[in-house]
């Protein structure tokens, strides 16, 4: 069995700033990785304590960008980016705030696009299983329902 290399408070420190500059962080995915370490509580409190003092880990700047990245890369609904956020132990502040980033606009675009790009994709000839599949597609995504039906009775028309 492998001996984990112990590091002193500072050496664990500098540690969680590369952790918390390569990507944004939230306090949980921070705390984990400290824990890998076996800390004591009072010196995993003055490592987070220094990283939020010197904003290396800011949880608003966080949801921003994972509500952004997630919505903009992966095409997710509000609602799946409410619940990954949520498991995150993001407040319902900051949940709020990252919702923000999405512009409605874009937001329906996005809807619009991948519901005809899955329509199009979709062998089903059965309109009723063809509309019913659209619409877990996009509940999976996490799209708000009355979005789906809309969007799903305009696609097929």
């Amino acid at each position: 069995m492998q001996k984990k290399k112990s590091y002193t408070v500072d050496e664990l420190q500098k540690k969680m700033e590369y952790f918390c500059v390569y990507q944004d962080r939230c306090h949980q995915e921070v705390e984990r990785k400290m824990n890998e370490h076996q800390l004591i509580p009072e010196a995993q409190e003055k490592i987070l304590l220094y990283l939020m003092q010197h904003n290396f880990l800011n949880e608003e700047r966080f949801s921003k960008s994972f509500a952004r990245g997630k919505f903009r890369i992966k095409n997710w609904g509000k609602q799946r980016i409410t619940r990954a956020l949520k498991s995150k132990n993001i407040s319902a502040y900051n949940i709020k705030t990252a919702l923000k980033e999405i512009e409605e606009e874009e937001y329906l675009q996005t809807i619009y696009r991948i519901t005809d790009s899955r329509n199009n994709s979709i062998t089903e000839k059965n309109i009723y299983k063809r509309k019913k599949k659209l619409q877990d597609f996009l509940i999976r995504k996490g799209y708000e329902y009355d979005l789906i039906f809309k969007t799903v009775n305009e696609v097929l028309g």
